[in-house]
């Protein structure tokens, strides 16, 4: 049993750049309209949310709603970018286009296939966070140059959420599952993250939970920078990420490896 997970695991350093390329060149033909699908939901949230309560709430932790919304926002981009790559367009590559199944007949083993997948899933991530970032920088909701700093960590935030979505794509037998994610997991880490309201805000008991979901560590490592603030605990924040980035993987590994062995 080991042997055989051993065997799934990335057979080189290189492989995987081969599986990301397939998928960027798919996705090359429909570029705009996956860059604007993926910008829709968080800036309609950020000037929907951000001028209409942000004008009853005032300044929060010192900012402006709008600004203290648009770093929330970044992040939950990020979050929604990867996962759907993850859920629906991996998923059909595995289950519907057996893409994967043709792959697994040349050199690359499902460890490049996975990791592949993971990091094509953390780029389009990037792509979406980059650009309401630059969107909201530009409009004077974050400060320049600061803004730079938060680049890796929306590349760290895509790869973790891509990682615990291949979790559910290992596990759903089919499409219809993954509303459950979406409406259990993701939909309340939206809300309770501090990417809307400071969690200082919310009930002790949320505040304890919430500060076990990523989202609200990428936030607090996204945020400072944008406003041009000091980062405090940057070591446990991004530790945490780097946990929740990992695990899954090795995870989705195993599970992966079940299924398709079936």
């Amino acid at each position: 049993m080991i042997e055989g997970f051993a065997a799934a695991l990335p057979a080189n350093a290189w492989n995987w750049v081969a599986v990301w390329r397939r998928n960027y060149l798919a996705w090359k033909k429909v570029a705009l309209v996956s860059l604007l699908g993926n910008l829709a939901d968080p800036m309609i949230y950020l000037f929907g949310l951000g001028t209409g309560l942000g004008i009853m709430v005032g300044r929060v932790d010192g900012a402006s709603y709008i600004a203290f919304l648009a770093a929330g926002m970044v992040a939950v981009s990020a979050m929604t970018a990867s996962t759907l790559e993850t859920l629906y367009a991996a998923f059909a590559r595995m289950h519907s286009q057996r893409t994967w199944e043709a792959m697994l007949y040349t050199h690359v083993t499902l460890g490049d296939i996975v990791l592949g997948e993971l990091a094509w899933a953390a780029t389009k991530a990037f792509m979406a966070g980059t650009a309401i970032t630059i969107v909201t920088a530009t409009l004077g909701y974050a400060a320049w140059p600061s803004v730079l700093y938060a680049l890796p960590i929306i590349a760290l935030t895509g790869c973790v959420f891509a990682s615990l979505a291949m979790i559910v794509t290992a596990l759903s037998p089919s499409y219809d599952y993954f509303v459950f994610y979406q409406t259990l997991v993701l939909t309340p880490m939206l809300f309770l993250s501090g990417a809307v309201f400071p969690l200082n805000q919310l009930p002790g008991a949320f505040q304890q939970i919430a500060r076990c979901m990523p989202l609200s560590h990428a936030i607090d490592l996204i945020r400072p920078v944008m406003l041009d603030r000091p980062i405090s605990g940057i070591a446990l924040h991004v530790g945490v990420l780097g946990l929740y980035a990992l695990l899954p993987f090795f995870l989705s590994m195993a599970l992966l490896r079940r299924r398709l062995m079936r």
